[in-house]
């Protein structure tokens, strides 16, 4: 079995070996759902994306075909030819709850203690680096996700939240790393086979984030941002124990 996107730590020089082709593919529709790729948008050449995974050409090229088959992108020839993405996808939650009950808990367990140092960091840049009297659209972004009705319209507006502190920071690569995790995480987050997170909650915590950052308390800011991983952590470890009762029930 695949190990799910979001829980697979590994380094690059194991990737090619490591990585599996679903989850190359899930990575890729992961990112257009969260609007980190849009329709229309030509994906890169494949053996750029094909580094940028750590996989073979030929791998990457397998992971496309099964996005082709499921019409996600497509492949055109000609001079400005190239593979386009032509829909956006959101993971069923057949699919989430399948990655989660094979997940390990080690694995789940190096995700979170990443996403914590990264969302802290850029939360504790952030509130660093804010311009006196500066006003960010942080709540803005925290009200959306609470309005926000769908599960998809919920994880992209969480995520988009999550973006904006990382553009905060005024660090490229924090912004990356956390475009990375929040995109593998938020699905599960906001999908109601999981745990769907209540809204109310993560309003209140990304409120408080908000004000922190915008009162320029990095302290403060990094608390929170780690504390609210934490409170993810916990709502995907309960759902993941849940889902194990669930198939040992139907096993008996």
């Amino acid at each position: 079995m695949s190990q799910p996107n979001f829980v697979a730590a590994q380094s690059r020089a194991d990737a090619v070996e490591e990585v599996p082709l679903d989850g190359i593919a899930q990575r890729i529709s992961t990112a257009i759902s969260m609007g980190m790729l849009s329709v229309g948008e030509r994906l890169p050449p494949e053996l750029e994306l094909a580094n940028q995974f750590g996989v073979a050409v030929a791998t990457l090229r397998k992971a496309l075909a099964r996005l082709r088959a499921q019409g996600i992108v497509e492949t055109r020839r000609g001079r400005n030819g190239g593979t386009f993405i032509v829909q956006t996808p959101f993971p069923s939650d057949q699919t989430l709850q399948q990655e989660l009950r094979h997940s390990s808990i080690v694995a789940l367990r190096d995700f979170f203690d990443e996403h914590a140092a990264v969302s802290g960091m850029a939360a504790t840049l952030a509130a660093e680096r804010l311009e006196p009297g500066s006003h960010t659209r942080l709540a803005e972004f925290a009200f959306a996700t609470r309005e926000a009705r769908t599960s998809r319209e919920k994880s992209m507006a969480d995520s988009r939240f999550h973006f904006e502190i990382a553009v905060l920071s005024q660090s490229p690569r924090l912004l990356a790393a956390e475009q990375r995790l929040h995109s593998e995480l938020s699905p599960f987050l906001w999908s109601e086979g999981i745990c769907r997170v209540p809204a109310q909650q993560a309003f209140s915590e990304h409120v408080a984030i908000s004000m922190a950052i915008e009162q320029r308390q990095p302290d403060e800011s990094y608390r929170l941002a780690v504390a609210h991983v934490a409170r993810n952590r916990e709502f995907i470890m309960e759902a993941k124990f849940r889902l194990e009762r669930l198939g040992e029930a139907a096993e008996a």
